[in-house]
């Protein structure tokens, strides 16, 4: 749980919510074909679903409303990998300040695997 204190109280924000933010947004970024998974058990590669926009994702609070990203993907064959990530990390910096109000402190983008078609 991340915290927000203020003077009306405590705001809590689990880090599930903010995954979800980031897995949308990556969904919209071309080249991005899935999510790499987090852990053994989930398997090499999670598509980009609904359901699953939070793998591969892990946020943490790095103090003074500050978060720290970590973004472990799979792309397509023959995109600049370079492009894509400055791609996510601008977009995603974009989103999770403007929707939550926190800053973006670090993301940190893994490229995984790449999909031949």
């Amino acid at each position: 749980m991340i915290q927000i204190k203020n003077h009306n109280g405590t705001i809590g924000i689990s880090e599930n919510v903010f995954a979800t933010i980031v897995g949308s947004v990556i969904n919209n970024c071309y080249g991005v074909v899935g999510m790499a998974s987090s852990g053994a058990k989930d398997g090499i590669v999670s598509l980009l679903k609904k359901d699953s926009y939070s793998r591969g994702i892990r946020v943490n609070a790095a103090g003074d409303d500050a978060l720290v990203i970590d973004i472990h993907i799979v792309v397509s064959y023959g995109v600049n990998l370079p492009v894509i990530s400055h791609s996510i990390v601008k977009e995603v910096r974009y989103m999770v300040e403007k929707v939550s109000g926190f800053r973006v402190k670090k993301i940190n983008v893994h490229i995984d695997a790449m999909k031949v078609n």
